[in-house]
């Protein structure tokens, strides 16, 4: 928007804090190379134009915003003489990457502005503060640099601290199988002995078919078996365990629990029973015994060799190595491999309950930076439950907002003290102790939710119940497809007065 162009006055800028200390022939350049615009109440400049210009105000009232999700929010109102925003760090050069309003500006009443382009608001700024621009150019990208180098740091922790967790979730399927196998072969060498001592013995043919038929049934019945209380259990085995010392079979008290886990019962060692004779029933019960061990043994090396693979699945997912950036992804999927990567770090003494709304639809957005949110939020919510005693709940929960997807992250610890609840996003702001925070987890969440996909992220918290909010936008911006991550923090575009 352009405004209705005026007289520069010099003696009306030195009575601004910004250049009172100016000399007369600086303020003369000021005013050759400047303009004074006066704009009528709207727009001044839009977020995401080329920042052309250094405004500086004269008179009236403007009104900065920064757009978080759909909507504009509003950063700074002032009235106060020689307030400046715009292209003020025009004077980095190039180096900077500020080519864009990091912001929106309007003015709410007609207002003067003193305005200089940027190319020469950067040359002012070098001809008369060369040793200013050097000390801010060391301060601007110093700071950049530390937190680069800082922001790598805190993703190759979490790195270290997810591939730990991913190892030892990895090794307990894994040493499982390892030991199933080894037994499995045991039992198999066994039931290849035994089927010998069965077949020199004097089984009638109609007998061994009966057996092996009784063999079929048995397989199918362990895979089928319900779990049992342990209170069941215990009964059923004593059952099991007073048949077989009725019937003279020794190692009633190993036969027992297998048979249980099995599934089985006394009418199912009565059809045995009936099938052969007295001096040849111990053998086909071991017999069978031999398979019911295996088919649980086969049933435990399935089991663990599926959570490998899931857990293979889940980091899959969690990295999204294999997978475009930008998609549009279920969000629960994201959640879900999330929480299984995290599985160690949340440990047995915390309870985990997702609350999804499983109607909600896919949306468009970069899934491996979203893990990475949910990951911060999900380690602050443990370290919270931490401070206390360890134990607490979890709550992942999903729903639909208005038009935006939310997800929230409940958790049952202390909560964020009132005073410092403004804070949580600034970077490298943290509440833990030394060398276990860089704070700059929620920072980075900032970041990746706001700037990168349009939405919005908060906190409500009150002693046991604290609540981090992510809203997305369930449809893609004109803007997002694909597109990198900039932008800055909220105050950044803040007019900046003399202290």
């Amino acid at each position: 928007m352009s405004g209705r162009p005026l007289a520069c006055d010099r003696a009306e800028l030195k009575t601004l804090f910004l250049f009172e200390k100016l000399s007369d022939e600086q303020l003369a350049r000021l005013c050759r190379e400047g303009r004074v615009e006066e704009f009528e109440p709207g727009p001044v400049y839009t977020e995401g134009d080329p920042a052309t210009c250094f405004f500086v105000l004269l008179e009236g009232t403007l009104v900065l915003s920064r757009r978080v999700g759909i909507d504009d929010v509003e950063v700074t109102r002032t009235s106060q003489r020689g307030v400046y925003s715009g292209a003020f760090q025009a004077y980095l050069g190039d180096r900077a990457q500020a080519v864009q309003y990091n912001g929106s500006m309007r003015v709410t009443e007609p207002s003067r502005f003193f305005i200089l382009p940027a190319h020469t608001f950067a040359a002012v700024m070098r001809d008369w503060f060369p040793m200013a621009v050097h000390l801010l150019e060391g301060l601007f990208f110093g700071t950049k640099s530390i937190q680069e180098v800082v922001n790598q740091r805190e993703r190759l922790l979490a790195l270290g601290s997810l591939s730990a967790g991913l190892t030892h979730e990895l090794n307990n399927p894994a040493a499982a199988a390892v030991r199933a196998t080894s037994a499995l072969r045991e039992r198999v060498a066994g039931m290849r002995h035994k089927l010998g001592v069965i077949a020199a013995g004097r089984y009638e043919p109609d007998t061994l078919r009966t057996l092996v038929d009784i063999q079929e049934r048995t397989a199918e019945q362990v895979a089928k078996a319900a779990p049992l209380s342990p209170l069941e259990a215990s009964d059923r085995e004593d059952a099991l365990g007073d048949w077989l010392d009725d019937h003279g079979i020794p190692g009633a008290w190993q036969l027992a629990p297998a048979f249980v886990q099995a599934g089985l019962d006394t009418d199912w060692l009565d059809q045995i029973a009936a099938a052969v004779d007295e001096g040849t029933l111990e053998g086909a019960i071991r017999w069978l015994n031999y398979t019911v061990e295996t088919e649980l043994l086969m049933i435990e090396i399935e089991d663990s060799t599926t959570r490998v693979s899931t857990l293979v699945d889940a980091a899959r997912q969690y990295s999204q190595l294999d997978r475009a950036p930008y998609q549009v992804v279920d969000v629960h999927e994201l959640l879900d491999s999330t929480l299984l990567m995290l599985s160690a770090k949340l440990g047995p003494r915390i309870t985990v309950v997702k609350d999804y709304d499983r109607t909600l639809p896919n949306i468009p957005a970069y899934p491996g930076e979203l893990n990475q949110v949910w990951t911060n939020l999900v380690d602050n919510a443990v370290s919270a439950m931490n401070e206390v005693d360890g134990d607490g709940t979890l709550t992942v929960r999903t729903a639909l907002d208005r038009d935006q997807l939310l997800v929230e992250f409940g958790d049952t610890g202390p909560g964020v003290p009132p005073e410092i609840r403004g804070r949580i996003f600034d970077p490298f702001f943290t509440t833990k102790p030394v060398g276990q925070g860089t704070g700059l987890g929620l920072d980075i969440s900032w970041r990746i939710v706001v700037n990168k996909h349009h939405g919005s992220i908060d906190v409500r918290s009150e002693p046991g119940d604290t609540r981090f909010q992510v809203w997305l936008p369930l449809t893609a911006a004109d803007s997002d497809v694909p597109r990198q991550n900039s932008g800055t923090q909220p105050g950044s575009e803040t007019p900046v007065e003399a202290s």
